[in-house]
């Protein structure tokens, strides 16, 4: 039962059909051989000479390797070798090829796939009428008389009328061997043909990496900007509840700043959210629209905690402070303030302390915040931990750096940034020149 469902499954059926189109593609190239095999003197005798018909077989190979070097011949052999050779998805190519090496081992497919599925599409067209007939000898004598009228004397012998039918099935049962032997041959150098080159598996990692580099944005914004929200907003409505009978003042503060807050917040999330929208195009710098420096306002207003700020310099000025390098800042104060409300024991009499200074000289936006430390530990929140982490990020990329820890009794965290993107990339570019 195996061997018949090599010969005859639904996986040598679609190998078949897979030559069949490779002998359909060769027509073209194999009437542009008979012409010039026509012309070379082959002419009368050009469909009934098999030398002739060989040599431009022979001709219409070259050609079909040509073909073969454009850069879409891959995409479509991929597809219809994935659809019809039962080649895992995964061992095969996308997309054009590019490269020279890409391009020279589809047209070797090409020539290949057009070779074996033209010889198999000749065989099928004539074999099977040929088997059928001589099958059909013992029981038709009109047949037998007309086919065997000038034939040896030998096939006139009974013996020989006896075993007709057997031989015209081993012929189908050849053929069929032969088209299965052919599209495993195809089967088994498509993933060498086809498969990725090592540019492919490059380009597919920068892929990856760049896809892996949005998702880890959308993780920090959302990180930063409703961890932030749902920590003051907790934060809030907690105390809120314990002073609920007796402080109703402070209740109605404590909702005014929640209300405030979730608002703001709702803004942030559709300017995250718009990042996995198609029709969201992201800026001239690559980096979605977002809050900066001029809305920290609103920002120390509603966090939730005290906040004695103070500024050197205009860090609010676009002149001075790159917008995105203002959005990257702002973040960071935002995680800095959930820090302070998750951890820390502040209260008016001991504020959190925010200091944000445009030093000129050093072209660099220096963000230092510093807070009291609560008496209790801090707790650890499931799947929390990555606050700090994406501080250190968010300033690595721009080309700064960050840092934090214990300081003086409290906890002091400190960003360096560069002014201005063009700074931002000659300060990446010399720390990547120093790893």
């Amino acid at each position: 039962m195996k061997q018949l469902a090599a010969l005859f499954g639904r996986r040598a059926r679609l190998r078949w059909l897979h030559l069949i189109i490779g002998g359909a593609l060769l027509m073209p190239y194999f009437l542009v051989g008979t012409v010039l095999v026509g012309m070379a003197g082959g002419g009368e005798q050009l469909f009934s000479s098999v030398p002739a018909q060989l040599a431009a077989f022979a001709l219409a190979l070259p050609m079909a390797a040509v073909t073969g070097f454009f850069a879409l011949v891959r995409p479509l052999s991929v597809a219809t070798a994935r659809a019809l050779c039962g080649i895992p998805p995964a061992l095969l190519a996308d997309g054009p090829a590019r490269t020279r090496q890409a391009r020279v081992r589809t047209a070797g497919w090409y020539t290949l796939h057009l070779a074996l599925g033209g010889i198999i599409s000749g065989a099928t067209l004539a074999l099977p009428p040929f088997a059928v007939a001589v099958i059909a000898l013992p029981f038709f004598a009109g047949l037998r008389e007309t086919w065997l009228l000038d034939g040896p004397e030998a096939l006139r012998e009974p013996w020989a009328l006896a075993l007709a039918p057997f031989a015209g099935l081993a012929m189908l049962v050849a053929l069929a061997l032969a088209a299965a032997v052919a599209g495993e041959v195809l089967a088994r150098r498509a993933p060498v043909l086809l498969g990725p080159t090592p540019e492919d598996r490059l380009a597919a990692a920068e892929r990856r990496a760049a896809d892996l580099a949005v998702r880890n944005r959308l993780a920090r914004e959302l990180h930063d900007s409703v961890g932030h929200a749902l920590s003051a907003v907790t934060l809030q409505a907690g105390a809120a509840r314990r002073v609920l009978d007796r402080d109703p003042e402070f209740v109605r503060e404590a909702l005014t700043a929640i209300e405030e807050t979730t608002r703001r917040t709702v803004g942030e999330l559709d300017s995250v959210l718009g990042l996995l929208r198609q029709d969201a195009e992201p800026d001239e710098e690559g980096t979605a629209h977002g809050p900066g420096l001029d809305a920290l306002g609103g920002l120390l207003a509603h966090c939730g905690v005290p906040v004695a700020y103070e500024r050197e310099g205009d860090p609010e000025d676009p002149g001075t402070v790159d917008p995105v390098v203002a959005r990257e800042a702002y973040r960071i104060v935002q995680e800095g303030l959930s820090n302070a409300l998750r951890h820390g024991g502040g209260d008016a009499a001991s504020p959190v302390r925010l200091l944000i200074a445009v030093r000129e000289r050093e072209r660099e936006l220096e963000i230092v915040m510093e807070n009291p430390l609560g008496e209790r530990p801090a707790v650890a929140r499931p799947g929390g931990g990555r606050g700090l982490r994406g501080i250190a990020e968010r300033a690595v990329l721009l080309g700064g750096r960050a840092e934090a820890g214990p300081y003086d009794g409290g906890w002091r965290l400190t960003a360096r940034l560069p002014l201005t993107m063009s700074e931002a990339t000659g300060t990446a570019d010399r720390t990547e020149g120093r790893g």
